[in-house]
């Protein structure tokens, strides 16, 4: 009954603590103006909803609450009114100000007595019921002394004797926040405990952990909250409140206003550099000297993978297998980054990184990027098989994915291919793999083909000597395998003969070009023709 009794009266007395209306009358004759007729009317209202909850025994209903809480907030706002008006109401406004103080003082004392009866029963009873109504308490408390602070702000300038209540509430104001600074510290050591606990646990964890680390946020914020509250009165009093911001910025984390003030920022960072210090002193050294030793291993990884490099290139080169310039290149690269890989997993282990979850962590992650990079994939995968099975080499002029050019470079992902006209295309090796690869220099003769065609009228032997004697002469054409002239078709214009010498590749087009230009001019000297398309047109007249 008391319980619901004192948040009733800490509505009323933080919000109003008006007096009656006969009170009003006693103190002042002067005739009331029709706001003050209000007040006492809420406040008749509010003392009799009051006296009826003392005869139901604190059997609270909805809607006497509901009235209490309204006509109370009504209270409060008209006498906040009555108090900014310019001139104020001096005679009036004063018996009820003071009635208002007198009723906040000894709730003020009853909400004292009751936070310290609940602290003690800590321990004993139930502590989270009693830590849910101590935190309910503490935050009334706030509300009480903020309204205690108001009306005495209103006191100051109604010229009421208030003696010395306002360096109480100045010195009640600094133990409180002493007390909620040193609560809001413990807490949150506690609470830190209680994660690290859980977090030992894992899987194991209790509902009692878990209830446990809970309670203490919560306990956490309220207290925070409520020392928050205390912060801003004692900066409304011009008290110094420097080191409790600090607590308070140091267990929220959020930046306000408060940190620009040079006190607490230079209070901040001394905190920061002290603890920065302190960690430099006890682990300056071993951090430096792992530090030391990762730098250390990092560069004889990259030495050794340099060195791998040559011992690979030297070793891929020298062998018996003939392995392709492709393969050598893939072989070389991969030796030396697999070696300085394996140094820096070496290095990491030095600073304390375990690398079981690090190398499992690479599993997941290395699943996760084989699905978002599917064609990559199939690219990596489309390059090794022509390492494989060396379709092609560098230097190679190919035809492959509609392109005819020479390889000049690839990787695993891709193969770089210059074309005739110097241009440089980057084919991806699926579409390459993909298709059909015409591989125009691997073989070491390339045979190639011509057609000349000379008139009906002409010596067929001699034509054929001429062409022979042509390839003979040429000094890239191949004397093994033999050159090949043979009257090949009767066309409509003329008899062709196919020319088939046999030349290196890289000779192809000059042996290609040079003798169709002979052939056209010993031709001419031999008196040999060259028929163009004709047509024999027939005319028959009646």
């Amino acid at each position: 009954m008391y319980r619901i009794l004192s948040l009733v009266l800490l509505t009323i007395v933080g919000l109003s603590g008006m007096p009656s209306h006969a009170e009003t009358k006693v103190e002042s004759s002067i005739e009331a103006p029709a706001e003050f007729g209000e007040l006492s009317s809420l406040q008749n209202s509010i003392t009799q909803d009051v006296q009826r909850l003392k005869q139901t025994k604190g059997e609270l209903t909805s809607f006497t609450e509901y009235r209490i809480k309204k006509n109370a907030q009504q209270l409060h706002l008209k006498l906040k009114e009555l108090m900014d008006e310019t001139p104020l109401n001096i005679e009036l406004l004063r018996p009820l100000v003071k009635e208002h103080l007198d009723f906040i003082n000894q709730v003020d004392s009853y909400y004292a007595n009751e936070i310290k009866q609940l602290k003690s029963k800590l321990g004993k009873d139930s502590d989270a019921m009693i830590m849910m109504q101590l935190s309910l308490t503490e935050r009334e408390r706030d509300e009480q002394l903020e309204a205690k602070l108001d009306t005495l702000e209103w006191a100051k300038k109604l010229t009421i004797d208030t003696g010395d209540q306002a360096e109480l509430l100045s010195q009640t104001l600094v133990k409180r926040a002493d007390e909620l600074n040193s609560l809001v510290q413990y807490t949150q050591e506690k609470l830190q405990n209680a994660v690290d606990e859980a977090s030992l646990a894992g899987s194991d964890v209790t509902s009692e952990q878990t209830l446990l680390v809970t309670q203490l946020n919560e306990r956490l914020a309220q207290s925070s909250s409520s020392l928050a509250v205390a912060i801003s009165l004692l900066d409304a009093v011009g008290q110094d409140t420097a080191e409790l911001k600090q607590t308070l910025f140091s267990t929220s984390g959020d930046i306000t206003q408060d940190v620009l003030n040079i006190d607490v920022a230079s209070s901040l960072i001394e905190q920061w550099f002290s603890a920065a210090k302190t960690q430099a002193i006890d682990n300056g050294p071993g951090v430096i000297f792992k530090l030391f030793i990762f730098v250390l291993i990092l560069f004889i990884a990259n030495l050794a993978g340099k060195l791998a490099q040559k011992i690979v290139k030297k070793t891929v080169s020298n062998s018996k297998l003939q392995f392709s310039l492709l393969l050598q290149e893939f072989f070389i690269s991969l030796s030396g980054k697999a070696v300085f890989t394996l140094g820096v997993l070496i290095a990491l282990s030095q600073l304390g990184i375990e690398l079981g979850p690090l190398l499992a962590g690479f599993g997941v992650a290395g699943v996760i990027i084989g699905f978002a990079l599917q064609d990559t994939l199939s690219n990596f995968a489309s390059g090794m098989m022509i390492l494989i099975y060396r379709p092609y080499d560098v230097g190679d002029l190919i035809n492959a994915a509609g392109v005819t050019g020479k390889v000049s470079h690839m990787s695993l992902v891709s193969t770089t291919i210059k074309t005739l006209d110097n241009q440089r295309l980057i084919i991806p090796n699926n579409k390459i793999w993909g298709d059909t690869i015409n591989n125009i220099t691997v073989e070491h003769q390339r045979r190639v083909d011509m057609t000349f065609g000379i008139g009906y009228s002409d010596d067929i032997e001699k034509a054929e000597r001429v062409m022979n004697a042509i390839l003979q002469e040429h000094p890239k054409v191949l004397k093994n395998p033999e050159p090949i002239v043979k009257l090949h078709t009767l066309g409509e214009s003329s008899v062709d003969f196919v020319v088939r010498p046999w030349a290196r590749p890289e000779d192809y087009w000059d042996v290609y070009w040079d003798v169709t230009r002979t052939v056209k001019m010993r031709f001419d000297e031999e008196n040999i023709s060259i028929p163009f398309p004709q047509r024999d047109v027939h005319i028959y007249q009646n």
